[in-house]
């Protein structure tokens, strides 16, 4: 088996707000992991965690505090010049929580489309552009008429569309999906959950699909890294992770998903999640662990040994 060619390498990841006065918020701290070429990394935890705070700092939204982003080997963080940075954000783009906030209401569809086009100069005429927005638009299963439409003409799903082929236009090789769905009716999710993998393995794109609906994490997962205050506690292949999970706060998470059986939803235990009680929060110092192969752990040397 020809061995996986890394996309991104995220190495001791810090973003720091306030930083250095009494009100400091360690949003994302220490974090570290890689992304292969053609796979997609689920980020789940509860609000406030910093999994999207992580996606942000990935793609340059937020400066990171500490840290090294690497993107096919260069630093995404350090200086680049105009054409450095012009050529680093087509490469990769985001696809954001809000259909409605994150598309210009001034804007026809055609043009909040085509602005990357635009941007990157990938049309050499007027109607060659808009070519390129219809076939966008088809890709993601609305059509060419949309085109001349407003956003507030669209339902959130169709929205949500409309930014897939907005960040699609510029041929990107990866995309950050910022709790895309958690904005939609439940009918709607799967179908755009369905769209972002069939155009995963049509374009070969690399997704980090950030949510909090564990479900649905699973289904479009081939690994999936668990974020608590700021760190990332486990990192595991989907299915083992499910399986077999080994951090206390995973354990709880897992737990809390509903099942659809009346019966055993009623009579099944939670379990929940102390952290004062676990070395994790106290002074023993923790280390991110592989306990298996591709399965790692925020563990002190204590608990690993008794894994």
């Amino acid at each position: 088996m020809a061995e996986r060619q890394k996309l991104l390498e995220i190495k001791n990841l810090k973003q720091y707000f306030n930083s250095g006065k009494i009100n400091e918020v360690k949003a994302v701290d220490n974090v570290t992991f890689d992304i292969y070429k053609g796979e997609t990394l689920g980020l789940v935890g509860e609000s406030g965690c910093g999994k999207s705070t992580t996606g942000r700092t990935i793609i340059r939204l937020y400066n990171a505090t500490g840290g090294e982003v690497l993107f096919n080997g260069v630093n995404v963080h350090g200086k680049k010049n105009h054409a450095q940075l012009k050529d680093f954000n087509r490469k990769m783009q985001m696809i954001f929580q809000d259909p409605y906030a994150s598309l210009n209401p001034r804007l026809k569809v055609a043009d909040v489309i085509a602005e990357g086009i635009d941007i990157h100069g990938l049309a050499k005429s007027k109607k060659e552009r808009m070519e390129q927005v219809y076939t966008l638009l088809e890709t993601v299963g609305l059509n060419r008429e949309h085109a001349n439409r407003y956003p507030h003409e669209f339902s959130g799903g169709q929205r949500q569309r409309i930014g897939i082929a907005r960040a699609l236009a510029v041929q990107p090789e990866f995309i950050i999906a910022d709790e895309p769905i958690s904005a939609l009716d439940v009918s709607i999710q799967a179908q755009v959950v369905n769209l972002m993998k069939k155009l995963q393995k049509e374009k070969e794109l690399t997704y980090l699909f950030i949510a909090h609906d564990l479900s649905m994490v699973k289904y479009i997962s081939d690994r999936i890294g668990v974020m608590y205050f700021g760190k990332l506690v486990e990192l595991a292949p989907a299915e083992e992770l499910y399986r077999n999970p080994l951090h206390p706060y995973t354990q709880s998470l897992l737990s809390a998903i509903p099942l659809p059986d009346p019966i055993s939803e009623r009579t099944r235990a939670r379990k929940s999640y102390n952290p004062s009680v676990h070395n994790y929060a106290e002074n023993e110092p923790v280390e991110f662990r592989e306990v298996t192969p591709g399965h790692f752990v925020l563990c002190s040397e204590k608990e690993f040994n008794q894994i």
